[in-house]
């Protein structure tokens, strides 16, 4: 099961809002800062866990469905991360298919707060069945890292990837917020 495959293409309608100078945010990723978040690039021992931005955005351009944002952090290009809607065909479906910050903001908390971000905005939306990652199996850091976001370990993918997920409560259920 490769949720990169039921990706989707990046749109040019999107807007920014404008960005404060402090904190992490979340942008789109458009004509005019694609070139910077294409060349973030990773050290080796990270890369191998990992696809280049550059190959994400090639591949988020033939997938309608594909939400590809720059993470910012006090106003500076900070990382990516890449998402899809209705992965594998499946309304409701979110999957996050990629996370990389730039090697210069690690261990400061600005992958963690660009997830939090961007759980909060998936978790808001009226259709949401489930959220899914993929990781390497050898990928502790990641697997730990997922984990305390809430995601839960379902078992490997066709390509001997880890899938996790989170599965919110049913709305209008009893008992959920």
């Amino acid at each position: 099961m490769t949720y990169l495959t039921q990706m989707t293409h990046m749109t040019e309608t999107t807007h920014t809002a404008p960005m404060p100078q402090s904190g992490t945010t979340l942008e789109f990723v458009t004509r005019k800062n694609f070139e910077a978040v294409m060349n973030i690039e990773l050290p080796p021992h990270q890369a191998q866990f990992v696809a280049s931005n550059a190959f994400s955005l090639a591949q988020a351009s033939f997938y309608p469905n594909s939400r590809p944002r720059a993470i910012h952090h006090d106003g500076q290009l900070a990382g990516f991360l890449l998402y899809g809607i209705n992965t594998n065909d499946e309304p409701g479906c979110y999957g996050i298919f990629r996370l990389m910050v730039d090697p210069k903001f690690q261990s400061r908390g600005v992958g963690r707060r660009a997830m939090e971000l961007l759980l909060q905005e998936l978790r808001a939306q009226p259709d949401l069945r489930r959220i899914t990652i993929c990781y390497m199996p050898g990928n502790e850091v990641g697997k730990r890292f997922y984990a305390s976001l809430g995601f839960v370990e379902v078992g490997l993918d066709d390509e001997g990837e880890m899938i996790a997920e989170i599965r919110p409560a049913v709305r209008g259920s009893r008992g959920s917020p």
